[in-house]
């Protein structure tokens, strides 16, 4: 009898990020993706966000390999923190843009050559212990994206990775149409596919589209221009630096992705950068402006970010003076439109002319929209579909296409992060869930930060702390002394002395009237009688600490 095969996703369903995805048959693990998230907005004092990898702690000598299928850190951002907290050996399978990235990060997370990194070729197969590789090209908005058929003794999965089907692509060959077609005619199982713009109707356009708005830009603007995209959008970084070749100006970097993917993409031959184009941005300071462009991170308003540094006057070589252009070529990532709505708002107060989508298509999404969607389906006739890749909205909307497209509701499942799926020849079973939270990255400490904490930031920024000491004689059962009071965030003291006054003497009956013992029963007393307190007074309660001293 044929084991199940067991699907685990344990990123990048229900968000926009931390794609990972494990394949598990008898004792073997295959791991497609090994992505990051950046922060939401109510994560006070996170760096970066991993998927929770726990069920794999005791596995680790049973994983067979790890699959990336492109090079964007919501693909392969976790890797070193996975192969560190696994202390893992097994091969990296990746395409040649793939590993250039791969490699830059192990070096720097001092892991190089700890694992095997496999370059593939589109087309290309692999047996990985009881599965069978093999990588199919697809588009996307970096070079060498790639979808993997994983054959198993079950049956074929399809995992697209992130795509859409650019048929003019400004880099690569474009999408294996024919070899999706055979795969669907040697029958697809399952097909895992990308979700992220499943609310978008018709088609993605092509990244050829852009050129012609950033030629107005680069004639019109009559300072510096200053565009912000993704590190890895390599074919934009190609069009600005052909672009400003073409109207004699200099380009420099700003960020420290910029330059890392720029580097390797150079290294790789990815990028031709016209001769005496590129500058350094420190030996920019005598060009015209006029005659100078900056590509730049932070086009998403991360407060860590070139760009957002820039907006608030924080960056320590760039500050906006009127006359510059600045161009956000990108969308912001779902969930995350304040933020870069706020950051827009802080360039324009600075004196920038600010450009972006949809004052001008200076962006397309590298994601397929419903009609690409469409023909994936059409071409690989799944039997089973899980959409993957985005927000719970995002897969429910891909699944509705699909149910459009005659595949039944039974065999479509729409789940989350953890959720067991099981097939075997008697079909498809969902089964337990797992762990499928986030581990947080706070500068050096890993999962050091959980959800009470950020409960207790949040609670610490919506109201703020005020801190109470006294000397406590515990024989004697009484207060030794006048208590002390200060605040922070909660209200500004110097003119809330009557407030502060008042709260002390509440804290003095309270301790006087309580029969609580112990310094943990004074620590209670004085919390909620100060507690009561500010709220009637105020309308708030602050967190509120005490620091009993015995006397």
């Amino acid at each position: 009898m044929t084991e199940s095969l067991r699907i685990i996703p344990l990123g990048g369903l229900g968000e926009i990020g931390k794609n990972m995805t494990l394949f598990e048959y008898g004792r073997d693990i295959l791991i497609v993706d090994a992505g990051l998230m950046f922060p939401a907005n109510d994560m006070l004092g996170v760096d970066l966000v991993l998927p929770d990898w726990s069920y794999l702690r005791d596995k680790a000598e049973r994983i067979a390999g790890i699959v990336i299928t492109h090079g964007h850190e919501d693909h392969i951002g976790a890797l070193p923190y996975l192969i560190r907290d696994l202390n893992l050996n097994t091969p990296i399978f990746g395409t040649r843009m793939v590993q250039g990235l791969v490699e830059g990060k192990l070096k720097e997370a001092e892991l190089y050559k700890q694992c095997a990194q496999i370059t593939v070729d589109e087309g290309e197969t692999f047996p990985v212990g009881p599965f069978d590789l093999e990588f199919i090209a697809v588009t996307h908005s970096i070079p060498d994206g790639v979808a993997v058929a994983i054959r198993t003794p079950v049956g074929m999965v399809l995992h697209t990775g992130d795509f859409k089907f650019d048929y003019t692509p400004v880099q690569g060959m474009g999408p294996d149409f024919g070899r999706l077609a055979e795969l669907g005619r040697e029958g697809v199982m399952v097909l895992l596919a990308d979700s992220t713009g499943a609310e978008r109707p018709g088609w993605t356009p092509t990244e050829a589209t852009v050129s012609s708005a950033f030629d107005v830009i680069f004639r019109e603007a009559q300072g510096r221009i200053i565009v912000s995209t993704f590190a890895s959008l390599l074919s934009r970084i190609q069009l600005i630096l052909d672009m400003a070749h073409r109207h004699k100006r200099k380009v420099a970097l700003a960020g420290y992705s910029m330059h890392q993917y720029v580097k390797v993409a150079r290294k790789l031959g990815y990028l031709e950068v016209p001769r005496g184009v590129l500058v350094e941005l420190d030996k920019t300071e005598g060009t015209p402006h006029d005659k100078l462009v900056i590509i730049t991170t932070g086009a998403q308003g991360q407060p860590e970010a070139a760009l957002a540094r820039i907006a608030t006057g924080k960056h320590r070589d760039l500050e906006i003076v009127p006359g510059d252009t600045v161009v956000l070529s990108s969308h912001p990532i779902p969930g995350n439109e304040q933020v870069v709505s706020a950051m827009i708002n802080r360039l324009i107060r600075r004196g920038a002319d600010v450009i972006y989508p949809p004052l001008a298509n200076v962006h397309v999404s590298g994601h397929a929209s419903q009609e690409e969607m469409k023909l994936l389906l059409s071409l690989t006739k799944p039997e089973y579909f899980i959409p993957v890749h985005g927000e719970l909205r995002h897969l429910t909307a891909h699944a509705r296409l699909a149910r459009a497209m005659g595949i039944p509701e039974e065999y479509i499942l729409v789940v989350e992060n953890g959720t067991v799926l099981e097939f075997d020849e008697a079909g498809a079973l969902i089964g337990e869930r797992l762990p499928g939270g986030y581990v947080f990255v706070a500068g050096t400490s890993v999962g050091d930060v959980g959800p009470a904490v950020l409960r207790e930031r949040e609670a610490l920024a919506s109201s703020g702390v005020v801190v109470v000491s006294f000397k406590w004689n515990y024989a004697l059962r009484e207060m030794v002394g006048a208590p002390e009071i200060a605040s922070r965030g909660f209200v500004y003291e110097r003119e809330a002395g009557d407030l502060m006054s008042g709260a002390l003497e509440r804290l003095v009956t309270a301790l006087r009237e309580t029969n609580r013992v112990g310094k943990r029963g004074l620590d209670e007393a004085a919390r909620e009688a100060l507690g009561r307190y500010f709220y009637e007074r105020v309308g708030r309660r602050p967190t509120i600490v005490t620091a009993i001293v015995e006397s």
